[in-house]
């Protein structure tokens, strides 16, 4: 990984962990640097002075704005405080249009980066080993006040055409890159914000950055999945790359197909998917749309990490299921056909209702009916494995039809009464599509049951048997 530079922040590794401990207690990320008062100086407006000099004040105002301060006492250095904010938005404020933008010249870029750096690049606070981000409210940073003006001023200066990609990128680098990349876990949620917009703007920008940009988040994630699983910013992150991702060209480099079975599959693994599933699933589905084959490749990755202990997991990993499902290919199916039908068998026998529920809606779907992996097409392959868990879930009264010969009562049903409607209409629908498949299925159970009976009927008789045995012996 990239070593920030020499005297630089560096931002810890969010492995880091405190004992059990009041959060309140927590210091602030942000500590001061400030012991004398520079501030004493007062610096006239940049609009007041002749256009010759406004470039210098500039730097004087940047050079200003690089003393940091300690947040954690309010109260301390108030003055300077109020004064640096003043600053910082009139910095905003001037370079909001073309003109002031003039500013953002060559010679200015190592002052700008430099002030940005001293104030946002800092070390992180390690999080609490209690903290859930399900429940915990995020502890915001107490030096909001300068940071978000901070931010906004390098947005401003990224976006800003004044700003020539070539020349700049010698002062916005792979080490700034890589701390904007580590201040992603940062619990305050209003800058993980400013950090997605100014990273993607920056991967805009600076083609020789994006290699380096995507490895760099390919190793934070590697870090949360197999190290630490403990990360603010995963959604921040996969919104980026969802965007990234739209935009590769077709055929996918290796480079990027690698990226998806490396970084972004195993992202289904952690427990707290939950909290960043719906980017994830969008990059997956991006993936699926540019390449069909690689929805053999993420469907595989989902089957290794299906999360059967799980139940709200199982549901979610259906929805992202159902969307891959939509876009499954001829070609793909065939491939996929035995271990997908084996996993929706599965799941349509799982103990939770809610499972099997979720289960069932797939066929509510009408494109995976009419032309997908539930289509009259593959009919004789995965109805024979579905059909004793739809039988058992669904009413007594669903099989007299197909002439069940008094085996109908012994299914008492689902005691779910969505799950066992469910489960008729989709009975139902198969014996409307493919009914000889569908008495074949119910003549096998039957059949099945029948050798049941007469095989206990048997281990009865010889039981009755050794029982008149032992009588006649004791008499």
């Amino acid at each position: 990984e990239a070593k920030p530079a020499k005297g630089e922040a560096e931002t810890p590794r969010s492995d880091v962990t405190l004992p059990k401990a009041n959060r309140e207690r927590r210091r602030p990320s942000h500590q001061g640097s400030a012991s004398m008062n520079p501030f004493k100086e007062e610096l006239p407006a940049l609009r007041d002075v002749p256009a010759t000099k406004r470039e210098e004040l500039f730097l004087k105002k940047l050079e200003l704005c690089t003393i940091t301060f300690d947040f954690e006492d309010q109260t301390s250095n108030e003055a300077s405080k109020n004064i640096k904010r003043t600053t910082l938005l009139e910095l905003v404020d001037y370079v909001n249009n073309s003109t002031g933008q003039k500013l953002f010249t060559e010679e200015c870029m190592p002052h700008i980066t430099n002030c940005v750096q001293k104030n946002i690049c800092r070390a992180l606070p390690p999080q609490n080993e209690d903290f859930d981000p399900e429940e915990d409210e995020p502890i915001l940073e107490a030096s909001w006040p300068h940071l978000q003006i901070v931010y906004e001023f390098f947005l401003r200066f990224i976006v800003s055409s004044e700003v020539n990609a070539k020349v700049a990128k010698k002062h916005v680098n792979n080490d700034f890159c890589f701390q904007l990349i580590e201040l992603f876990d940062s619990e305050d949620p209003r800058e993980r914000d400013y950090l997605k917009t100014i990273l993607h703007r920056i991967y805009g920008k600076f083609m020789s950055h994006r290699s380096f940009i995507r490895k760099t988040i390919s190793n934070v994630f590697y870090r949360f999945v197999y190290e630490t699983e403990r990360h603010n910013g995963i959604g921040e992150l996969l919104e980026i790359l969802g965007s990234i991702i739209n935009g590769f060209a077709i055929p996918l480099k290796k480079e990027h197909t690698q990226f998806l079975q490396r970084a972004l599959i195993p992202l289904h693994i952690p427990k707290c998917v939950g909290l960043y599933h719906q980017q994830l699933s969008y990059c997956i589905i991006q993936y699926i749309e540019k390449d069909p084959d690689t929805a053999i490749v993420v469907l595989r990755g989902l089957f290794k990490c299906w999360p059967w202990s799980s139940s709200a997991k199982q549901v979610l990993f259906m929805n992202e299921l159902e969307e891959i499902l939509e876009l499954l290919g001829a070609d793909q199916m065939e491939v996929i056909k035995m271990e997908l039908f084996q996993l929706i068998t599965d799941c349509l026998n799982s103990q939770h209702f809610q499972v099997a529920e979720r289960t069932l809606f797939l066929w509510n779907n009408e494109q995976l009916c009419s032309n997908g992996c539930l289509s009259r097409q593959y009919t004789e392959i995965l109805l024979p494995m579905i059909y004793n868990g739809l039988y058992e879930k669904a009413p007594p009264d669903t099989h007299v039809a197909v002439g069940h010969s008094g085996l109908e009562e012994k299914s008492k049903g689902h005691w779910n009464a969505t799950v066992q409607g469910l489960a008729q209409n989709v009975l139902k629908m198969y014996e409307g599509v493919d009914i000889t498949t569908y008495t074949d299925c119910v003549t096998n159970r039957q059949e099945k049951e029948l050798a049941k009976k007469n095989e206990l009927a048997e281990v009865a008789r010889k039981w009755d048997l050794i029982a008149a045995e032992a009588a006649s012996a004791e008499a």
